[in-house]
Protein backbone atom coordinates (compact mmCIF):
# COMPACT_ATOMS: atom_id res chain seq x y z
CA UNK A 1 0.00 0.00 0.00
CA UNK A 2 1.27 3.48 -0.74
CA UNK A 3 1.97 5.77 1.72
CA UNK A 4 -1.01 7.53 2.94
CA UNK A 5 -3.18 5.52 0.82
CA UNK A 6 -6.49 3.95 2.90
CA UNK A 7 -6.94 0.55 2.93
CA UNK A 8 -10.82 0.45 1.49
CA UNK A 9 -9.68 3.41 -0.68
CA UNK A 10 -8.95 1.49 -4.23
CA UNK A 11 -7.10 3.46 -6.60
CA UNK A 12 -9.32 4.09 -9.91
CA UNK A 13 -8.58 2.78 -13.04
CA UNK A 14 -10.07 6.04 -15.20
CA UNK A 15 -10.88 9.46 -14.64
CA UNK A 16 -14.55 8.77 -14.68
CA UNK A 17 -14.26 5.33 -11.79
CA UNK A 18 -12.22 7.95 -9.38
CA UNK A 19 -14.63 10.65 -9.52
CA UNK A 20 -17.41 8.26 -8.83
CA UNK A 21 -15.12 6.36 -6.08
CA UNK A 22 -14.84 10.72 -4.52
CA UNK A 23 -18.38 10.95 -5.35
CA UNK A 24 -19.56 8.12 -2.93
CA UNK A 25 -16.80 8.93 -0.24
CA UNK A 26 -17.99 12.33 -0.58
CA UNK A 27 -21.37 11.18 0.27
CA UNK A 28 -20.55 9.45 3.14
CA UNK A 29 -18.53 12.45 4.49
CA UNK A 30 -21.79 14.50 4.38
CA UNK A 31 -23.86 12.16 6.15
CA UNK A 32 -21.18 11.90 8.74
CA UNK A 33 -20.66 15.45 8.69
CA UNK A 34 -24.56 15.87 9.04
CA UNK A 35 -24.93 13.50 12.06
CA UNK A 36 -22.70 15.63 13.80
CA UNK A 37 -24.58 18.91 13.02
CA UNK A 38 -26.84 17.48 15.35
CA UNK A 39 -24.65 17.37 18.26
CA UNK A 40 -23.48 21.46 18.16
CA UNK A 41 -25.12 23.86 19.88
CA UNK A 42 -28.03 26.22 17.91
CA UNK A 43 -25.68 29.20 17.44
CA UNK A 44 -23.18 26.80 15.38
CA UNK A 45 -25.12 24.21 13.69
CA UNK A 46 -26.68 26.70 11.20
CA UNK A 47 -23.73 27.77 9.39
CA UNK A 48 -22.18 24.17 9.02
CA UNK A 49 -25.39 23.29 7.82
CA UNK A 50 -25.55 26.00 5.01
CA UNK A 51 -21.91 24.92 4.13
CA UNK A 52 -22.65 21.46 4.14
CA UNK A 53 -25.45 22.02 1.50
CA UNK A 54 -23.36 24.32 -0.50
CA UNK A 55 -21.01 21.61 -0.62
CA UNK A 56 -23.46 19.07 -1.58
CA UNK A 57 -25.11 21.52 -4.62
CA UNK A 58 -21.11 21.78 -5.51
CA UNK A 59 -21.42 17.98 -5.75
CA UNK A 60 -24.27 17.44 -7.78
CA UNK A 61 -23.44 20.31 -10.08
CA UNK A 62 -19.97 18.25 -10.57
CA UNK A 63 -21.96 15.72 -10.89
CA UNK A 64 -24.12 16.41 -13.32
CA UNK A 65 -21.68 18.19 -15.28
CA UNK A 66 -20.10 14.04 -15.86
CA UNK A 67 -23.55 12.83 -16.52
CA UNK A 68 -23.69 11.49 -13.18
CA UNK A 69 -26.24 11.33 -10.13
CA UNK A 70 -26.50 9.89 -7.09
CA UNK A 71 -29.37 8.24 -5.87
CA UNK A 72 -31.10 7.92 -2.86
CA UNK A 73 -33.78 5.96 -2.06
CA UNK A 74 -34.73 6.14 1.68
CA UNK A 75 -38.17 6.18 2.87
CA UNK A 76 -38.90 4.90 -0.37
CA UNK A 77 -40.42 1.23 -1.17
CA UNK A 78 -38.04 -1.40 -1.74
CA UNK A 79 -38.27 -3.68 -4.62
CA UNK A 80 -36.12 -6.44 -5.48
CA UNK A 81 -35.38 -4.96 -8.09
CA UNK A 82 -33.62 -1.63 -7.58
CA UNK A 83 -30.08 -1.18 -8.13
CA UNK A 84 -28.90 -2.00 -4.21
CA UNK A 85 -28.28 -4.72 -2.45
CA UNK A 86 -29.96 -5.05 1.12
CA UNK A 87 -27.83 -6.37 3.95
CA UNK A 88 -30.48 -7.50 5.86
CA UNK A 89 -32.99 -8.87 3.63
CA UNK A 90 -33.00 -11.81 5.50
CA UNK A 91 -34.22 -10.52 8.30
CA UNK A 92 -37.88 -10.38 6.66
CA UNK A 93 -40.64 -12.75 5.76
CA UNK A 94 -41.68 -12.73 1.60
CA UNK A 95 -44.72 -11.05 2.79
CA UNK A 96 -43.44 -8.25 4.66
CA UNK A 97 -43.93 -4.88 2.59
CA UNK A 98 -40.70 -3.19 2.95
CA UNK A 99 -39.03 0.45 2.34
CA UNK A 100 -35.18 1.61 2.09
CA UNK A 101 -34.67 2.56 6.00
CA UNK A 102 -30.83 3.57 5.65
CA UNK A 103 -28.54 4.07 2.37
CA UNK A 104 -25.24 2.35 3.17
CA UNK A 105 -23.52 3.68 -0.44
CA UNK A 106 -25.06 5.29 -2.56
CA UNK A 107 -26.59 4.47 -6.39
CA UNK A 108 -24.38 6.19 -8.68
CA UNK A 109 -25.82 6.59 -12.57
CA UNK A 110 -24.88 7.77 -15.43
CA UNK A 111 -26.51 9.00 -18.92
CA UNK A 112 -26.66 5.58 -20.22
CA UNK A 113 -27.65 3.87 -16.72
CA UNK A 114 -26.24 2.32 -13.87
CA UNK A 115 -22.32 2.92 -13.11
CA UNK A 116 -22.50 1.28 -9.30
CA UNK A 117 -24.90 -0.19 -7.55
CA UNK A 118 -25.86 0.98 -3.80
CA UNK A 119 -26.07 -0.59 -0.96
CA UNK A 120 -29.46 -0.40 2.01
CA UNK A 121 -30.79 -1.70 4.91
CA UNK A 122 -34.82 -2.06 4.40
CA UNK A 123 -37.25 -1.79 7.53
CA UNK A 124 -41.38 -3.53 7.86
CA UNK A 125 -43.61 -1.23 7.26
CA UNK A 126 -46.11 -2.03 10.01
CA UNK A 127 -49.58 -2.67 8.65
Amino acid sequence: MEPGQEAGCAPPVDHRQALVNVAVESWRFARLFARILTKLDAGEAPRFASQLRYYLKCLDDNLEAADLKIVNLEGHPYDPGIAASALNIGDFAPEDVLIVDQMVEPIIMGASGLIRPGTVMLQKVPR
